[in-house]
């Protein structure tokens, strides 16, 4: 089975791996371009580029998969099957169907719950106990064609997004293995969607990831450990943008009544940082001071950087 690869992040390396390591024909790996990163701002590959580099294969960076050089290098390369994992750009119909087998999809969701960019981030932001993997049959439409695998995990209590994501990527190359043995054997029993039970996940970004302290400290504590790392969860104190990590809910704040949600409560450098909500509170034991690094709370607070009666908005 001749496999071109496509994927970018971190997510995607583990499922690139497996099919090395199982002996799988990877013709091709289509990854995004370098682009600048760091303080720097020198060009760094992709983490599939890197280790797609290491391991030898030829290695595509459109600037965009609708190019016509690239198509026809598509072609060219005559796929068996495309395995597309986290890429960053929707594929066009003309590049689905190169492969004689088709493309399919490694996705951080049980389907139809949660297409789209940040299934991870929104599945802890929503408070979600479980997820999972799919490995769907791709379409046109976003993240709505059959399923081919699906595989259940569940969320562990206080896990970030990116903790996560680690746990996912891993899962997401057995699965791909699983459901490229149930193809290769014919095996395979491909289920449609249910589109109306679908629910959506569109990119997180700076915005989403501002903390609304009037929400119950529950809901404030799953958004912070569901931006962990990239974007970050941030409110602003005295007018500078602070980011907070580690969040543990506080229900019980009795002795305490009236305090106007984002008000810092206690700072205490053996526990952390604890902030008034809707309902309850909310102690975090790391942030990241603005122009600074992600540090202990323990470090924030004994540089009195932060004091009780301060307001987080």
């Amino acid at each position: 089975m001749r496999i071109l690869f496509w994927g970018t992040p971190d997510f995607a390396v583990p499922s690139l791996r497996a099919l090395d390591d199982e002996g799988f024909d990877v013709i091709a790996v289509v990854t995004q371009p370098d682009r600048p990163a760091g303080r720097g701002r020198r060009l760094r590959p992709s983490a599939v580029k890197e280790v797609a580099d290491a391991q030898g294969f030829e290695v595509l960076t459109p600037e965009t998969p609708r190019d016509e050089a690239f198509v026809s290098r598509v072609r060219e390369l005559a796929p068996d099957l495309s395995v597309v994992v986290a890429y960053g750009h929707i594929l066009a119909r003309e590049l689905l169907d190169v492969p004689t087998m088709g493309s399919i999809n490694v996705h951080a969701s049980l389907l139809p719950e949660l297409r789209g960019a940040a299934p991870i981030a929104r599945a802890i932001a929503r408070g979600h106990e479980e997820t999972g993997i799919t490995i769907m049959r791709m379409a046109e439409a976003m993240d709505a064609g059959p399923i081919i695998h699906q595989v259940r995990e569940p969320i562990l209590p206080d896990e970030t997004a990116s903790e996560l994501s680690v746990r996912l990527s891993e899962l997401g190359a057995e699965a791909l293995v699983e459901a490229l043995a149930l193809l290769g054997t014919g095996q395979a029993e491909e289920v449609e969607q249910d589109h109306a039970a679908a629910t959506f996940a569109p990119k997180v970004g700076r915005e989403t990831a501002r903390v609304d302290w009037s929400l119950p400290a529950h809901d404030i504590a799953c958004l912070v450990r569901a931006m962990d790392e990239v974007p970050g969860a941030w409110s602003l104190l005295d007018r500078q943008p602070v980011k907070l990590f580690r969040p543990r809910v506080v229900e019980d704040t009795d002795g305490l009544p009236g305090a106007v949600p984002g008000t810092v409560l206690e700072t205490d450098p053996a526990t952390g940082v604890l902030v008034a909500a809707g309902e309850g509170s909310v102690l975090f034991t790391e942030v990241q001071p603005p122009g600074g690094r992600r540090m202990s709370a323990s470090d924030w607070i004994n540089g009195r950087r932060v004091e009780p009666g301060q307001r987080f908005e």
